[in-house]
């Protein structure tokens, strides 16, 4: 229940932020510098909000009344397999995304992209790297 009600205030809260954003972009004039993309932003985070505490709670409501459905989908989403399976895949996204930026971050070089959007991916892609690195030390301490 409590979840539910978490999921519905997001979802007021992703109606409200798209409002909000397509306001600012149809009354904004000649928006400069941040307050040009605060629109965009709002309605981006709007939406996905709206989208994911929805779904939420429309998954909620399908099994409210079918606790053997909702026991059933516990067990699955708990099963180690299941689990191993996720990691499993996360962990060649990884691999992948790893060529695929340094890939990005080459061409972006070579076609003499500004200096500052290159900057960006380069820290984005060594703080992603960083982070593997500090998980990887902490659970070989744990295990």
């Amino acid at each position: 229940m409590k979840n539910n009600k978490w999921s519905a205030a997001a979802a007021v809260g992703g109606v409200l932020l798209l409002i909000a954003g397509l306001y600012l972009l149809r009354t904004g004039e000649d928006p400069q510098g941040a307050t040009a993309v605060l629109p965009y932003v709002c309605i981006g985070i709007g939406c996905g909000l709206f989208g994911h505490s929805t779904g939420n709670l429309l998954a909620s409501w399908a099994v409210s009344g079918h606790p053997e459905v909702r026991r059933q989908m516990e067990i699955e989403r708990e099963d180690e397999r299941n689990q191993a399976i996720g990691d499993r895949a996360k962990g060649r996204a990884f691999d992948i995304m790893t060529y695929t930026f340094g890939a990005l971050m080459l061409t972006f070089a070579i076609m003499g992209v500004d200096l500052a959007a290159v900057l960006l991916l380069v820290f984005a892609y060594l703080f992603v790297h960083g982070c593997a690195v500090y998980y990887r030390i902490k659970y070989e301490r744990e295990m």
